[in-house]
Formats: structure tokens, sequence, C-alpha cells
């Protein structure tokens, strides 16, 4: 697959990643490289790219616990320290092993230590290699609140090469295609399409649905690199989701939701949104909500607590001068952003998902 090249990166494919990665190991001559990785990404990930590293380099590994509850500025903090003590100098180099987690964390210690050493992103889940390595956003939750702490800055190359999903587990896959769907949701109906039914799709299909999701992101990014317009429509199902998911994130009694089951929730309910507001067809809110139900089971949320998930949206970054802006979808395949809302709309949309 030939690479895909933004702005100031390029994505790499398969066993290119490494002749890529070699090539600019022995041309950048950094003093050091730290490779940070999670406690699964470790014991699964790790082997994989060493292996795959044909000289020898001075090479440290930090790791983190996994998942999104330490995607915060103590664990940044913990790294930048590591680094410190590493003596990793301003010509060191990060390697980010892992999912999202990883790769926005990573990315925003990397741009912030020293005042910014160069990173490279592996991203070793579904959804990492399809949205959160690509484009340039890193940073950390803010209490509950997604992604509140962070700066645009992309990696010298993004490796995507899908060896590292064979012990990922069903529920991360799923994640992913989240990110996926909404891709074709926004802007791609013949990519939605072929999505839309599994039972078409072989595993050896995956390559190049992975290949057309970041094809269409970073065709969005590229012509909007800080998301002064059309980006904001890559946040299609977040507005929602996100709240959501930042509720079940710290609520004692809720299992936290992982990003694409949110998200999933948040693209019904805005497309239902979409129908009352835009030109969002009643057939096409009904194979949206029929197509991501297929993959992921519906979630009960109490009555009670929609009062405290929409207190959560206006902490949302799209939000402008106090006012919740919303991407909503005219058809599938077309979106539309900042878009008011109604608050009575938003509790409309839980009553949708609730009758599904």
């Amino acid at each position: 697959m030939k690479p895909i090249v933004s702005k100031d990166s390029v994505v790499y494919f398969g066993q290119e990643c490494y002749t890529a990665l070699n090539s600019y190991l022995e041309k950048a001559n950094h003093s050091k490289i730290c490779i940070l990785v999670d406690s699964n990404t470790h014991e699964h990930c790790l082997s994989l790219l060493l292996s795959n590293i044909e000289k020898e380099y001075d090479i440290e590994v930090i790791e983190i616990e996994s998942g999104e509850i330490h995607k915060n500025i103590e664990t940044c903090s913990g790294i930048w320290n590591a680094l410190s003590e590493l003596g990793i100098d301003r010509k060191g180099l990060m390697i980010n092993l892992g999912g999202g987690v990883i790769t926005d964390l990573g990315g925003f210690v990397a741009c912030t230590y020293k005042r910014g050493i160069n990173y490279i992103n592996i991203p070793t889940s579904l959804l990492a290699m399809v949205d959160a390595s690509v484009g340039g956003k890193t940073g950390v939750d803010l209490g509950n609140l997604k992604n509140m702490v962070g700066v645009i800055s992309e990696s010298e190359m993004v490796l995507v090469d899908t060896k590292y999903l064979n012990t990922l587990p069903v529920d991360q896959m799923c994640s992913g295609f989240a990110e996926m769907l909404k891709h074709g949701l926004i802007q791609d109906r013949p990519y939605w399409e072929k999505l839309s039914d599994l039972s078409k799709l072989e595993l050896e299909d995956l390559d190049q649905m992975i290949y057309e999701s970041v094809m269409i992101k970073n065709k969005i990014v590229f012509e909007d690199p800080t998301e002064q317009n059309i980006r904001k429509y890559l946040n299609f199902g977040h507005t929602l989701g996100h709240a959501i998911e930042s509720f079940y994130l710290t609520h004692p009694d809720k299992s936290t939701l992982l990003h694409g089951e949110a998200i999933a929730i948040g693209m019904i309910m805005e497309a239902f949104i979409s129908a009352e507001l835009l030109s969002l067809s009643q057939e096409d809110l009904h194979e949206i909500s029929e197509v991501i139900l297929a993959t992921f089971p519906k979630i009960d949320i109490d009555p009670g607590e929609r009062q405290k998930i929409m207190e959560l949206l206006i902490h949302d970054k799209k939000n402008e001068k106090g006012t919740i802006l919303f991407v909503l979808l005219k058809t599938i395949g077309e979106a539309k952003y900042n878009c008011i809302v109604p608050d009575e709309l938003i509790l409309k949309s839980f009553e949708y998902y609730d009758m599904l």
C-alpha cells in the first residue's frame, strides 16, 4: 500500500513500516530512543517492534498502566521525570507503541518535554490505527473531561501494521470499528455501505478498510489541520459520546465504556437530532441505528442520569462563547458543523435511543 502523506507526517503500512523506520533511524542519528508502552503492549507488541529494528541503538523502555483512567497529567509527570532520569535530551526520540491512550498521551509528553522532541506513533489498536494516531492531536484528560489538555503537533511518522491486532480483544476491535463507521457517515457513503454488512467482509479486507479510513481522515485533516472548519466533521457522535463516556468513566456504580462504545451511542443520538433538524431521512436514520446496534449492544442510560450527562456537554471543545455546537448529518456521507441543538431535542435523542 502506498504511504499516505499529510502536511508534516507520513503514514506507512505493513512491512514497509519497518523499512521506513530503519531508514529514518539511520539518518536521524538520535542521541537516545525511548519506547513508551503500557502493560499490555509491553507483553504483546514490544518484541515484534524490536525484532524489526535492524541496527543497535541506545533504547530505553518506559511502561505505564493501561487504561483511560491513567490518561492524565499525573502519568505525564511520571514520564517526564523518567525521561529526565534516563538522560533523554532534545535529540532524543520517543516511540509510542500502543492504543489511543499511549499515542495521545505519548505525543503530548514528547511535544512538551524540553519544549519538544521528535516522536513516532505505532498504533496497536484498531481505534488508534484509524483515528487516534493520525492527525497530530495529542493530549490528556482533566478529571473526567476528555482530552482537555493537549496540543496539535504531528509525529515524524505513523506505522500501521495490522499484525499488532492479533492479540486485541473483540471489544477493542469493535471500539475502533465505530470510528470507521463514523468516517463513512461524514464523508463517504460507499465506504459506509461496505462496512455496514460485516458478513460480506473477510479478515483480509481489514487492511484495505483501515487504509480507506485513514485516507478519509487524512484528507480532512490535510485541508484543515487546526480544526477551524471541516475537521470538526470528525467530531460527529463525539459531543454526546464524550459526555456519556466521561460520565461512565468516573461514576462509581457504572462499568467504564470503551471510547467506541460511547461514540456508537453518540452517533445514533446525533443521527436522530440530524433527522429532526436537518435533511437526514428517516430511512437513513433507521439504517444508521440498525447497523450500529448490530455491533454495539444497547446500554441502559437511566432517565435520572440524562441531565448529569447533559451538564458535561458545556465542556465540549467545539463549544464557542458558551454555546454547545454539534456536528450533524445532512445525509449519509455529508455532514454539517456548528449546529445549535435545543436542550429539549437532546433529551428527545435519549428517548429515541432508549426506545430502540
